[in-house]
């Protein structure tokens, strides 16, 4: 588990349908598959502070009060399969960490959204990630030529950086945002309908609150802020990302689902397709926000994070960040 922010979900988090036995994009995971997720555990030792921090938030709290709500049950009824929200192949997607002990073990669902459902499953990862130069290497005394390879390594085998924002804010929106690649609307629509709520997810809000741990070198105690201008580019990520997720969920399969159905989800998609383009807009004179408002593609997308990483977009949105007191 490295620094970034795990995204707080509302009592009952936003599901994506991917279909069974398929490790999915993203935080997205199902039964079977490679590569497998470990747990919290497998992070705790080397990042304490960001581990104390997930047990306060309601990622760790949800899988020991989602599913006595009462509004579960109709969810279930209208997704079909198991009653158990635990062993539901489709909560299980969003609402729970498929953990194992080794790849041949039965996954099972022992806490709510994690470590891994942010930064990917490690079994792949975790080696190259903890490695700092041989087995009594520290991190201290590691090389910056061997520290690149390190990060290069973990990153090509699976994990999320906290540098890798536009990975992260999409990896968010599978859940957050309705808008899994692949998904059947029908079946979203259907929860929704059953009273699932629709989340209000944006990016700088949820992850600059409860759930912000971000230690770093020297001071590994302090949990540090972002300051406007790095709140603003991330600002613009997340909506880069959502204009993305967004437009794409809005092309999905309908899968048989009545439009009177579909109507109330496809609104929402529309209104986070018309926000993302509304805050996109307001970069005048970056012409990569231009092209990804032309076509909204992930290369697209990524090309204008990159292009951001150096500028200064406070004054373009900076208005738009959410008050301090609306983090969640």
């Amino acid at each position: 588990m490295d620094r970034f922010l795990r995204l707080a979900l509302p009592s009952l988090a936003v599901l994506a349908v991917l279909g069974a036995g398929v490790v999915g994009h993203a935080g997205v995971q199902t039964a079977g598959g490679s590569p497998w997720f470990q747990g919290s555990e497998a992070c705790r030792d080397c990042h304490p502070a960001e581990h104390e921090v997930w047990l306060g938030t309601r990622h760790f709290a949800s899988s020991r009060e989602t599913h006595k709500n009462p509004l579960a049950r109709k969810v279930l009824e209208a997704v079909g399969g198991d009653r158990n929200m635990k062993r539901n192949e489709t909560c299980v997607l969003c609402h729970y960490t498929l953990e194992q002990e080794e790849a041949a073990a039965r996954p099972t669902a022992r806490s709510g959204p994690s470590c891994e459902s942010c930064h990917g499953a490690s079994s792949d990862w975790i080696a190259i990630h903890n490695d700092y130069g041989g087995p009594t290497a520290t991190r201290e005394a590691e090389t910056p030529a061997h520290r690149e390879a390190r990060r290069r390594g973990a990153r090509e085998a699976g994990m999320r950086w906290a540098s890798m924002s536009y990975d992260l804010a999409a990896n968010c929106l599978v859940c957050h945002g309705l808008a899994a690649p692949g998904l059947k609307a029908g079946t979203l629509a259907a929860m929704q309908v059953a009273g699932h709520p629709l989340s209000d997810f944006e990016l700088v809000r949820y992850s600059q609150g409860s759930v912000r741990h971000r230690f770093y070198p020297p001071d590994l105690t302090t949990n540090a802020s972002m300051d406007p201008a790095e709140l603003s580019r991330l600002y613009v990520t997340g909506q880069a990302a959502a204009l993305v997720a967004a437009t794409g969920a809005l092309g999905a399969t309908a899968d048989g689902a009545a439009e009177a159905v579909l109507a109330p989800w496809r609104e929402a998609q529309q209104a986070r397709v018309a926000h993302a383009r509304e805050v996109l807009g307001a970069l005048r004179g970056v012409p990569e926000a231009a092209a990804l408002l032309g076509e909204p593609s992930e290369a697209h997308a990524r090309a204008l994070v990159d292009a951001i990483a150096g500028l200064d977009v406070e004054g373009q949105v900076g208005t738009l960040l959410p008050a301090t007191a609306d983090l969640k």
